[in-house]
């Protein structure tokens, strides 16, 4: 599968070889940087630099450090494209081993560095020429997931059914893609204060993506989305023609992909829904406040409400041992499967984006229940326990599960296990992975996963501007 695949030999980005990372190698008691050499890197931004340098010198364990340091500014280092076209930013930040810019992935890969785009013009510009480079993928395909640079190319699985109009990588309908386009405009204009972002397009934009989710309540029944892949790989398409399992209309909104890009078991995805409400309260609040569309901004507020009062008609329920609880999907009729994937949006990463606090009590109920036995997708192994995500199948761990446990935890001796137990299943290469084998972290997908390596960054920070003593300690 396309997602599984990694790179092994060196592969050229941008013009700069990155090397595998089986070339560096650890000299003694020291760590040897794994970064590409300054000139070979395809952004660079000295307030990243700055922080990095500044953070990592407070980390006491040398490995963690080590670790830190490959990590955080990886997007930058191997990612981005940026240029000016047409007059304005434009910035095309692929996955990492797959030549594609996924619109979920590209958000949260320069997520960490968005604090910093106040101190820095150069990187400022990066975060607008995403946002405006992400306008253009909505309005070639608001259901694709994932787009190329050169919107007139032809796409690797244009056997699939549709065939992806050009410039589109994959067609999968994700919820959660046109969220994140919303979260980083939100982001950047709330940091900025730059409302130059919100041109035409990107209200054209804004208009198709509230239009595609109404269209995906699919109250009347129907929906126009069709996606059929052939193979032999079950979860790589909905079932029915590629129209997804039958459900009721409530309010909710059908999403035929999870975030791990497999296909939905019941089409009404909980997390996602979460993650959608959000972005219309970020959109009503924008369109109110600094586009002045009063009634756009209300139709958004409504439309946020709605799905607010069906999540909790339609998606919580009482557990036998955890009290109400979220479940991960459902269809309207009743049918609800509990469990969760290591991808984001998540039951997990809920109160990482801010949908919930920590301490809310239907989230606590939840997380503790993601973090038990009774989880299918929680897997232990010797070095490690965390969350999986059937994209990988039964017995791999994904780091960015353990990751978010730790971003979505108050406690510190809990942080500081996720750590240790991201220290042991690197598998020596000073990256994060999609997912290793739980019983030998040596065996593990993806060798170059930008968004996981910078989403480690991020927790790396966030430790160090909330609980810093947890770093000045060896883990």
């Amino acid at each position: 599968m396309d997602r599984r695949e990694f790179i092994v030999k060196s592969m050229v980005v941008g013009g700069a070889m990155i090397a595998p990372v089986s070339m560096y190698a650890k000299s003694g008691p020291h760590f040897v940087s794994q970064r590409p050499a300054v000139g070979e890197r395809t952004f660079t931004s000295e307030a990243v630099e700055k922080l990095l340098a500044e953070v990592k010198g407070t980390i006491k364990d040398p490995e963690l450090a080590w670790m830190f340091e490959n990590c955080y500014p990886n997007t930058l280092d191997t990612t981005v494209d940026y240029e000016i076209i047409d007059g304005k930013p434009d910035t095309f930040i692929i996955t990492g081993d797959i030549d594609a810019m996924w619109l979920r992935d590209s958000t949260a890969q320069i997520w960490p560095y968005m604090p910093l785009i106040t101190q820095e013009e150069k990187l400022k510009a990066m975060a607008a020429g995403l946002v405006n480079r992400q306008v253009k993928c909505i309005l070639t395909d608001p259901y694709a997931n994932a787009f190329y640079k050169d919107l007139n190319r032809k796409s690797k699985w244009d056997s699939d059914i549709p065939k992806p109009v050009n410039g589109v990588h994959e067609r999968k309908w994700e919820i959660d893609s046109l969220c994140y386009v919303v979260r980083l405009s939100n982001r950047y204009y709330e940091l900025s204060k730059d409302t130059s972002i919100f041109d035409k397009d990107w209200d054209k934009a804004m208009r198709l993506v509230v239009d595609t989710l109404r269209s995906e309540q699919r109250k009347d029944g129907t929906t126009s989305y069709r996606f059929i892949r052939k193979g032999t790989v079950m979860i790589d398409a909905p079932p029915f023609e590629g129209t997804g399992r039958p459900i009721k209309p409530v309010g909710l909104i059908c999403s035929a992909f999870r975030p791990s890009d497999d296909s939905t078991l019941y089409p009404f995805l909980v997390p996602s829904n979460l993650f959608a409400m959000q972005s219309l309260e970020q959109l009503s609040e924008i369109y109110s406040n600094v586009l002045k569309d009063q009634e756009f901004a209300k139709e958004c507020s409504e439309f946020a409400k709605e799905i607010r009062e069906a999540v909790k008609k339609y998606a919580v329920d009482e557990h036998l041992d955890y009290g109400k609880i979220y479940a991960y999907e459902v269809d309207g009729f009743g049918n609800k499967l509990f469990m969760d994937d290591a991808n984001v949006p998540s039951l997990m990463s809920l109160a990482y984006l801010g949908i919930h606090q920590s301490s809310d009590q239907l989230y606590k109920n939840t997380r503790k229940f993601l973090l038990s036995d009774n989880n299918p997708y929680f897997l232990k192994g010797k070095l490690a326990e965390g969350q999986a995500s059937p994209h990988t199948g039964k017995d791999r761990i994904w780091p960015m599960g353990i990751i978010l446990r730790a971003m979505t935890s108050t406690d510190e001796d809990e942080i500081a296990k996720c750590l240790k137990m991201l220290k042991a299943t690197h598998g020596g290469t000073g990256f994060m992975h999609e997912a290793f084998l739980k019983d030998n972290p040596n065996d593990y997908y993806r060798s170059w996963f930008a968004w996981a390596n910078t989403l480690f960054g991020e927790l790396i920070i966030r430790i160090y501007d909330e609980n810093s003593k947890i770093l000045s300690r060896k883990i």
